[in-house]
């Protein structure tokens, strides 16, 4: 939870600052979650090819005729593996490059879903040991262009009023941010800026 959802409880702002950093260490066994996730998903699909597998051979003893008809049927049945093969290899895939991009932004910005959405997976290659090559790139440039999604953290984070997506200067249509003087002067520069940063921060224009 954030600082400001503390404070809404009736926490103080001391208490409020310290239960958010808490909160903040939990997410350190976010990635152990995730791996978790993706280890089941992978062992429930092996089960189940198992079991599939198992019961078309059990047909295969059990089929009757020549072996023309025999033929036949192992060649759909091998047809038919290759391709529910694929297709579970495709799914790991998926779930592995979005457990990563989820890695990868958590935390860092003020939505988590419309920052993952900016990733282009195409560009994304998943090596054997699981890391994600190309993923920090695409990180870094979406933060170049979209600075506003990202929390303030620093220099080179947040959103510039002047329009370069930098700078350090916080979202001014967030709650905890709110600053009318820079709404103003962002919708009269960049109204799509604008557009998209209050889209962030749950607010229509």
């Amino acid at each position: 939870m954030k600082k400001e959802e503390f404070i809404a409880l009736g926490i103080s702002e001391e208490l409020a600052a310290k239960a958010e950093a808490a909160s903040q260490k939990e997410l350190e066994g976010y990635a152990a979650k995730e791996q978790l996730d993706t280890a089941n998903a992978e062992n429930k699909t092996l089960k189940q090819s198992v079991v599939d597998r198992d019961k078309q051979l059990e047909e295969l003893r059990k089929s009757s005729g020549d072996n023309a008809d025999l033929k036949k049927q192992i060649e759909e049945l091998q047809k038919a593996n290759k391709e529910d093969a694929k297709k579970h290899a495709d799914e790991l895939k998926e779930l592995r490059l979005t457990n990563a991009i989820k890695l990868a932004v958590a935390g860092k910005v003020h939505d988590e879903d419309m920052a993952a959405a900016l990733f282009d997976r195409s560009k994304l290659v998943l090596a054997e040991d699981g890391k994600v090559a190309g993923l920090e790139e695409q990180l870094k440039s979406i933060r170049e262009a979209k600075g506003f999604l990202f929390k303030a953290a620093g220099p080179g984070q947040g959103y510039d009023p002047a329009g370069g997506g930098s700078g350090g200067t916080a979202n001014p249509f967030a709650k905890d941010t709110f600053n009318l003087t820079e709404q103003g002067k962002m919708l009269r520069e960049n109204p799509a800026q604008a557009r998209e940063l209050a889209a962030a921060a749950g607010v229509r224009l």
